[in-house]
């Protein structure tokens, strides 16, 4: 076969000048090969969050729009970003900030079965946090069982600096939601109004 190209046995056509392709100021001579370079991408992230409420939207946010761009289900990123949000508000309410900085650490990323690991580090409170069991009527204490009831599994564990704690919690790959499991009584809200 005569000519500038030639027709393979297979689809695509191969060059008999081979192809030219330029890479970061090198020329590299290809024939009939196509190059491709794959970056793992990163899978977690860490955020300096202010200790208060201000930093719990901005952090939020952050997780959201990351977890989202890794192709995290948005059901699984829903009780993701909702675990993070009742982490650092129970840092903010229950806990000092880290050393001499007015913040605490967010802290996030995918499991290998396509979960969500999330933990906040604070410097610790009074008491270590524990699930409570809040009246009907209480303004507060349900944050550690609304994380029980969307994660697969959540800890307390000291850090490095003995005041330092961080609470972390593993959000299940899946449909998410709150487990049908869990026997929740559902109150019509319009007999508080």
């Amino acid at each position: 076969m005569r000519g500038a190209s030639r027709e393979c046995s297979v689809r695509f056509p191969v060059s008999d000048k081979g192809a030219s392709i330029t890479w970061r100021g090198a020329k590299k001579e290809v024939s009939g090969v196509a190059l491709v370079v794959a970056q793992k991408a990163p899978t977690s992230s860490t955020m300096a969050v202010p200790h208060g409420p201000a930093g719990v939207g901005a952090a939020r946010r952050r997780m959201r729009e990351e977890l989202l761009g890794y192709g995290t289900p948005e059901a699984v990123v829903d009780d993701a970003v909702l675990v993070l949000s009742e982490l650092l508000s129970n840092a903010y309410r229950h806990a000092r900030p880290l050393g001499a900085g007015n913040f605490v650490y967010a802290a996030w990323g995918r499991t290998e079965d396509g979960g969500v690991r999330v933990s906040v580090t604070d410097g610790g409170g009074p008491t270590r946090p524990r699930l409570a069991n809040p009246s009907v009527t209480a303004r507060g204490g349900r944050g550690l069982s609304i994380i029980t009831s969307l994660a697969r599994d959540w800890g307390v564990r000291n850090g490095d600096d003995p005041d330092e704690v961080t609470v972390w919690a593993v959000v299940p790959p899946g449909e998410g939601g709150f487990d049908p499991s869990m026997d929740f009584d559902l109150v019509d809200l319009e007999d508080f109004a």
